[in-house]
């Protein structure tokens, strides 16, 4: 069993930021725990926009505080998303996020992430694994 909480992760190699300054992420549950999906707090910052595209993932989303606009770059398709709101990229859609206030939401990830991701060129997180662990 494993019990943490977000604020036993702020500071730590969990809690990343960005490099595009527009949001921050604490990955309370990562790839090392082999258990299938990865679980982030993240909040993506007031006035700021970002471009994902989740080519190698599906994410579900809940935004818990906050207001965004999300677009659906495959059709155009424009959604308020507000508190108690769930988005599933399970086409792997690219989309982008346009924060109206500081968007708090809880995300999971299939596959699971290892913690060292940020979005690319493309607005892609790269495909990373975590070693096999070693017989003892």
């Amino acid at each position: 069993m494993i019990v943490r909480s977000f604020k036993d992760i702020e500071g730590t190699d969990r809690h990343i930021k960005s490099k595009s300054g527009t949001w921050e992420s604490k990955r309370i549950v990562l790839a090392k725990e082999r258990v299938g999906f990865s679980v982030h707090e993240t909040i993506l910052y007031a006035g700021t926009e970002t471009q994902m595209w989740y080519a190698n993932h599906i994410e579900a989303v809940v935004c818990t505080r906050g207001e965004a606009e999300l677009t659906d770059r495959e059709t155009g398709k424009t959604y308020t998303i507000t508190p108690g709101t769930m988005y599933l990229l399970n086409g792997h859609e690219r989309h982008t996020l346009r924060v109206k206030e500081d968007f708090h939401c809880i995300c999971v990830f299939n596959p699971p992430v290892t913690g060292r991701e940020d979005h690319d060129e493309n607005g892609v997180y790269p495909l990373l694994t975590e070693p096999e662990p070693e017989e003892v």
